[in-house]
């Protein structure tokens, strides 16, 4: 099993024996199981937290069975130990069942709502892998995001300071006497603790380099025009795997590139779309950046756009939308970036 690839909801009503929600806590276990005809779910609580008890549990249920653990700090752990308990294993999005909350909330209540919305194939899957060095990627660049907000909130701080006694510019910094001794103390702290983020940051940059050079799929991605080795690293550890998006246009949704419509009856409202990676957008945006700022195939394919009739505005969407799919077509089907392929597709237009 490579990863937790989406099923068709109506697919998952009818395929198995028995539909199994857990909600998963230190402290202890709440199980709830049902059958494709069972009008209610049976609940087993307060199982003791133990990966052996739980997997004796899910022995006991004859049949095939599909298990649904909602997205917490140990469900990558507990997807890796249970996958092959189970015919499928789905870690949803607790963000979305949430709405659906109402009542008393027990783990017990949780574990028999979670059933009931698994049968109904209402769940809203994210994903997760077994292939560890993947998701060791990905932790490298959780982690080195952690330290990027750190090092930005420290300069923020930092900047607050000055503005609060009415310095702005860095020069005026370099000029300023500082007779302050409590003003002096914490801006000394504050300078050693972004020089040891930077210090941080740089080690993992080191890292994400070597990691370029060793897997041939991210360093693919880095000969795209405004991907470097740090931008390749952190977009293929959000993505893992772009076979899981359909087509590019699942993909650009996933990037937060295109807004959804939302209607009723003859009113059109505004478009939105607040459920995508807003880091990947980021780094969708910045690899955009990059590129224009450079003599590239991308710089030449946003003057063409211009020359068109197209707003700065719309040509550096249109852009974006192209580095994306190119990342999603050499992420996915394993192959290098092929420079100025925006021509071709106008050449094959024009024939």
């Amino acid at each position: 099993m490579k990863g937790n690839k989406k099923t068709n909801n109506n697919q998952i009503i009818r395929m198995y024996d028995y539909y199994i929600a857990m909600d998963w806590s230190l402290e202890g276990v709440s199980i709830a199981h049902m059958k494709s005809n069972s009008i209610e779910p049976k609940v087993r609580d307060k199982i003791q937290a133990n990966i052996k008890v739980i997997k004796e549990y899910l022995k006991e249920l004859k049949g095939t069975k599909i298990l649904t653990i909602e997205e917490t700090t140990g469900s990558q752990w507990l997807y890796v130990e249970l996958k092959d308990s189970v015919e499928k294993l789905i870690i949803c999005n607790p963000g979305r069942n949430r709405l659906l909350e109402e009542g008393p909330k027990t783990d017990k209540i949780d574990a028999k709502k979670l059933c009931r919305l698994l049968r109904a194939g209402m769940l809203k899957e994210v994903y997760h892998t077994d292939e560890e060095e993947k998701y060791k990627i990905r932790k490298m660049v959780s982690v080195y995001e952690d330290l990027v907000k750190a090092e930005v909130r420290i300069k923020n701080q930092i900047s607050a300071l000055y503005r609060a006694i009415g310095i702005k510019s860095k020069k005026e910094r370099d000029q300023y006497n500082k007779g302050d001794e409590t003003l002096n103390f914490i801006l000394e702290h504050q300078t050693g603790t972004l020089e040891f983020l930077e210090e941080e940051k740089q080690k993992f940059e080191k890292k994400f380099r070597q990691i370029t050079q060793k897997e041939s799929v991210i360093k693919n991605i880095k000969n795209i025009s405004g991907f470097g080795p740090i931008l390749s690293v952190e977009a293929y550890g959000i993505v893992i795997d772009a076979s899981r998006f359909n087509n590019k246009y699942k993909f650009w949704s996933y990037c937060g590139l295109v807004k959804n419509k939302r209607e009723s009856g003859k009113t059109s409202y505004s478009k939105k779309n607040k459920l995508y990676n807003r880091k990947l957008k980021c780094i969708m945006k910045m690899a955009t950046q990059a590129a224009l700022s450079g003599k590239n195939d991308i710089r030449e394919y946003y003057e063409y756009l211009l020359q068109n009739g197209y707003t700065q505005k719309d040509a550096r969407n249109a852009v974006t939308r192209y580095l994306a799919t190119s990342f999603y077509v050499v992420m996915k089907n394993g192959v290098k970036y092929e420079p100025y392929y925006w021509r071709k597709k106008l050449k094959n237009k024009a024939a």
